[in-house]
């Protein structure tokens, strides 16, 4: 064995993505939002800013600093500024309410909000409840004042403990109290490395940040990009129209969705009258997606590819994607766009296994179904000030994701449900996304949910929430006997209501599923029966 006296370390951080795009990319325009638009040189030296100033004020190693804000150029500067006064960055979900708000905040131990002033009234109800945040900033002249304060200075990599906590992110909190995953400085680097392979063409992309920066790490595209030197266009609220005009007027060549992004994107009345053509690759994650939606996608922007992903906050977030495997050759357009659709194969940096209760991986033949696990570069920390939530979901040296899988011996993952949400009918799993894929296939429906109902008999049996395409028209009859030949008899809803209205969703677009079930529940004690 070889010793030497002297070695050459240098910590993993996302800060080298940003000093690299300075160094490289420096007269390249980096980031445009509004009719704002910055070099890469530009915007790193707004970023030192902010990081000085925040020092000055006095923001130590580890002290907690919330955002609370759409996409804009801040909310990225503070993506890297505050990790590089030693800070940990926490963007908030903006859709959350004052209560909801006001828990994280207190939980996190923040000591500082920068908010947009659309949310004054929500920051009057956080001052009069959260003793422990010492200073309130707006993301206008107050907090351009912030930065004048600041120096251009540039942060000795050296001095970052790699494995010390830059970002934290609340869930949503779908299945319970919300927690704060706590991703490391290593983490995020490693991510942003492995997701930078994906690219083909970084020098030419132009990205368009459609999903919010308060959700999972921006799925990674901040320091992705920035890594890369990729144009990034901030999209400060997704709305259908506004971002066709932002593909038309910046040339976009990548952007990525959650499912009723896409749909909405899609069905959008004035679709033709932009021009699309520049856009390359179109990614979709956050919910699975069906074939449909991924040939459909294809359809409304005919120079694209559309893949699915997967990944969660827990995993920075990406740890799979759709795009071809090499050496896995499809010429069937129907079996490449159920691969495209699919949860897909490990990126670089994670091993990923689909195993029954006993940790067994189960057999690779698109049938038999268990939990996704996973352990690699992506992996969170910890969850923040949770322990034991942290060593349940560790378990035996694997993260426990809590989706249900099938796996091939291509090792493509296919995401069946969320442990909680498989719908357990006379002893038998009915996936129900597997029953959404099956109704949104139906050229007349927009977008769909299905949820258990309780039932004396079956104990649970899936019930539809249905809603149509504006002028189209389907009974109940109609679309179960529709059904009747995509699923098995089992699995069939055993009721379907169509909605006027469209269906509730989080803030990063998810439908949700819980407050749909709530109605048939109401009154029980369980919200099994059985």
């Amino acid at each position: 064995m070889l010793f030497f006296e002297v070695t050459m370390f240098v910590p993993l951080t996302p800060i080298r993505c940003l000093h690299r795009a300075m160094d490289l990319f420096s007269r390249k325009v980096g980031i445009v939002c509004g009719d704002k638009t910055f070099t890469y040189g530009e915007f790193g030296e707004r970023a030192q800013r902010l990081a000085s100033a925040l020092r000055q004020w006095g923001v130590q190693a580890q002290d907690r600093v919330a955002y609370l804000s759409f996409n804009n150029h801040q909310l990225i500067e503070g993506y890297y500024g505050v990790v590089m006064a030693g800070g940990v960055v926490m963007p908030l979900n903006v859709r959350l309410s004052a209560s909801e708000l006001v828990a994280i905040l207190n939980h996190s131990g923040a000591r500082m909000l920068l908010y947009e002033q659309d949310f004054a009234g929500l920051v009057e109800e956080i001052k009069a409840n959260c003793p422990a945040i010492e200073r309130y900033v707006t993301l206008d002249a107050e907090y351009e004042a912030l930065l004048a304060t600041g120096t251009p200075e540039r942060t000795d990599i050296l001095s970052i403990d790699e494995n010390s906590i830059a970002e934290l992110f609340y869930t949503s909190g779908s299945t319970g109290t919300p927690k704060g995953v706590a991703l490391s400085h290593r983490t995020l680097y490693l991510h942003a490395l492995d997701a930078s392979s994906l690219f083909e063409d970084p020098g030419s992309a132009v990205d368009l940040h459609t999903i919010p920066m308060f959700h999972a790490n921006g799925w990674g595209r901040p320091q992705t990009d920035t890594m890369l030197g990729v144009k990034q266009v901030m999209v400060r609220r997704f709305e259908p129209g506004f971002v066709l005009s932002m593909i038309d007027q910046h040339h976009a060549t990548h952007m990525s969705l959650v499912p009723t992004m896409a749909n909405a994107l899609i069905n959008y009345p004035d679709l033709a009258k932009f021009n699309t053509s520049s856009m390359k690759k179109v990614m979709i994650g956050g919910a699975a997606a069906s074939p449909e939606l991924i040939e459909r996608v294809e359809k409304a922007f005919p120079s694209a590819r559309s893949f699915a992903g997967y990944g969660l906050t827990e995993t920075a977030p990406a740890i799979t994607t759709a795009q071809p495997k090499p050496g896995l050759e499809i010429t069937d357009e129907k079996e490449r766009f159920r691969r495209q659709s699919m949860a897909g194969w490990p990126l670089i940096g994670n091993e990923i296994r689909v195993v029954d209760p006993e940790g067994n991986d189960v057999p690779r033949d698109s049938e038999a179904i268990g939990e996704v696990v996973v352990r690699g570069d992506h992996v969170m920390e910890g969850y923040f000030k949770e322990p034991e939530a942290t060593a349940a979901v560790m378990a035996g040296g694997w993260f426990h994701t809590g989706d249900m899988a099938v796996w091939d011996e291509e090792r493509f993952i296919h995401i069946v449900d969320r442990k909680k949400e498989i719908i357990i009918s006379g002893g038998e799993n009915i996936s129900s996304i597997e029953v959404e894929k099956a109704i949104f296939s139906h050229p007349a429906v927009f977008e769909c949910a299905v949820v258990p109902a309780p039932d004396p008999k079956w104990g649970e049996v899936p019930v539809a929430i249905v809603v149509l395409k504006p002028g189209e028209a389907l009974s109940e009859e109609v679309l179960l006997e529709y059904l009747g030949t995509r699923l098995g008899r089992y699995k069939m809803p055993r009721r379907v209501e169509f909605s006027e209205e469209q269906l509730p969703k989080t803030g990063t677009g998810k439908i949700r599923k819980m407050v749909l079930k709530e109605k048939f529940w109401v009154g029980l004690e369980k919200r099994v029966q059985g």
